[in-house]
């Protein structure tokens, strides 16, 4: 199974949030090992080398992450914030995070798995209070549950990625449309 990490939401948290697929139906944990997070960091360019992480940031990471989803949704729907995702956003948010450091060689973050998670979450605090927040939207693929922003003209765009959910949606509906069409007769 390829576990490569996907960034199709246009924004860290965004992406952050979403690494619990299909959360209406078989829930697949992107975090299952300390390797799986410290790969996400990585791949997400939110730091350059990381201190390895223990099952203990893990939790932690996904307890940020679920409180960014709820957060999220809520701001999504015009609904009320659940308090407790409110405090564990800001509590990640307040630690030191990542800083990118000038060396010979250009520039380079190194950080420890919290202050990459707080980097995270305040990348989040940036997104939940900013202009962006009005072009939230959900995948229109009803077994996606990520959240995106939708940059397209008229805002149009319906699936997270083309490739992840819109070519799947596209092509079941093509097939569907060739199974109700009746054969052409020979004359």
């Amino acid at each position: 199974m390829n576990l490569t990490h996907v960034f199709v939401c246009d924004h860290p948290a965004l992406d952050f949030a979403a690494t619990l697929r299909a959360r209406r139906s078989t829930r697949f944990e992107m975090f299952a090992a300390p390797d799986r997070l410290d790969a996400w960091y990585l791949e997400a360019g939110i730091v350059d080398a990381l201190a390895p992480s223990r099952q203990a940031d893990v939790d932690q990471a996904v307890t940020v992450r679920e409180a960014i989803y709820s957060l999220v949704t809520a701001r999504r729907l015009g609904e009320d914030y659940q308090p407790r995702a409110l405090d564990v956003l800001n509590t990640a948010a307040r630690k030191p995070a990542a800083v990118p450091q000038l060396t010979p060689n250009g520039r380079r973050t190194s950080a420890t798995p919290e202050e990459a998670l707080a980097t995270v979450a305040r990348q989040a605090v940036e997104l939940l209070s900013g202009p962006d927040v009005p072009l939230l939207k959900e995948c229109s693929n009803p077994e996606c549950t990520r959240v995106y922003i939708d940059r397209s003209r008229g805002m149009r765009r319906q699936w997270c990625g083309m490739e992840s959910c819109g070519n799947k949606i596209k092509a079941a509906a093509y097939r569907a449309r060739k199974k109700n069409t009746p054969a052409a007769v020979a004359s």
